[in-house]
């Protein structure tokens, strides 16, 4: 591994001084009553897209200027290197340039969650620490699978409590099926919640027994439940979840904070009526359309889409009119 325990160890105390105290009025849906979390995730995220050039450059200049678009939206933070930021075809050099560059344009009072999951504890370790200081206040780690049979929930609890260990900033488990064929099991998620350094999952399964589950079985302990779909948004806040990890927010993000406010205000009718709108133009943007579709429909909302990196195709034009029709019938074009 590049870097030692040591230095890991020196690391620690000088990037935890770095870190912020969350605002204390918003407290999370899933925190227990009577407490604050250290760091409160309560609010929307959107797992930022990575803007490339028509060469297959990543344009930081674009990022820049969606970034600053962004700053208008009340969300609570950001997510860079999330499976829509095309993180496995990034390289280990973009990888942080991407999270030096979000942490720059970024208020100080926004967090910025980064990805920093390998298949292997080093990699992991060793991207996580570099994750700290390029800037980001939080560490995403998805769940190892290319040898997902022997990915038990006792070899899960050991990579992660191994990073959560190692890691200089707050670690939040990733859990992804629909990209890794696994689920972070219930029980690894209940041992490594009683972590000091695990503070919350996201799961993006869309499961809302096994969400309100964790809420439940984690609720004495300091560790947030975010929701990884806008689908499923207003029922997993009504199981307990503090926030949610949205990919539609890069194209809507103005709605789902609203929804975020109506949750947490308790107009449920309200939040039922606007969550009815947002399901076809999620589910368009990631399980049928994926990130081609994901940024095709952020040019039309007046951020930068862009291409997507090979081998990741573009959208046909019959799709583009289906995507487009999806927002339509919606009323949000």
């Amino acid at each position: 591994m590049a870097l030692s325990t040591r230095l890991i160890s020196s690391l620690r105390p000088a990037l935890a001084a770095l870190r912020w105290a969350a605002p204390g009025q918003r407290r999370g849906l899933s925190t227990p009553q009577g407490s604050e979390p250290s760091l409160n995730l309560g609010g929307i995220f959107p797992p930022l897209t990575t803007p490339f050039s028509p060469t297959q450059e990543v344009d930081y200049a674009q990022l820049e200027e969606n970034l600053r678009r962004y700053a208008s939206v009340p969300f609570r933070g950001l997510v860079a290197l999330g499976s829509n930021g095309e993180y496995p075809y990034l390289t280990s050099q973009e990888r942080v340039e991407v999270v030096s560059c979000v942490r720059r344009a970024l208020p100080r009072d926004r967090l910025l969650l980064a990805g920093s999951g390998c298949e292997s504890r080093e990699a992991t370790v060793e991207l996580t620490v570099s994750m700290a200081e390029a800037g980001a206040d939080v560490a995403l780690v998805v769940t190892p699978c290319y040898y997902r049979g022997a990915m038990t929930t006792a070899a899960l609890v050991h990579h992660y409590t191994e990073v959560g260990d190692a890691s200089p900033i707050p670690v939040v488990l990733y859990s992804v099926p629909a990209n890794t064929g696994l689920d972070l099991p219930i029980e690894a998620v209940v041992t490594l919640a009683q972590h000091p350094n695990i503070i919350g999952i996201k799961d993006s399964g869309g499961d809302i027994t096994r969400m309100g589950l964790m809420v439940h079985k984690t609720r004495q302990e300091d560790f947030q439940v975010l929701a990884g779909s806008a689908s499923f948004l207003l029922a997993s806040y009504a199981v307990g979840a503090s926030g949610g990890v949205c990919a539609l927010a890069n194209v809507l993000g103005d709605p789902l904070c609203q929804l975020d406010h109506l949750c947490r205000k308790g107009q449920w009718q309200e939040a039922r009526d606007l969550q009815h709108r947002l399901i076809e133009p999620n589910t368009a943007v990631t399980r049928r359309f994926g990130i081609p579709g994901l940024k095709k429909a952020m040019e039309w909302f007046g951020y930068y889409g862009g291409p997507c990196r090979a081998p990741l195709a573009p959208l046909s034009p019959a799709q583009v009119e289906e995507l487009r029709s999806t927002f339509s019938a919606n009323g949000w074009l």
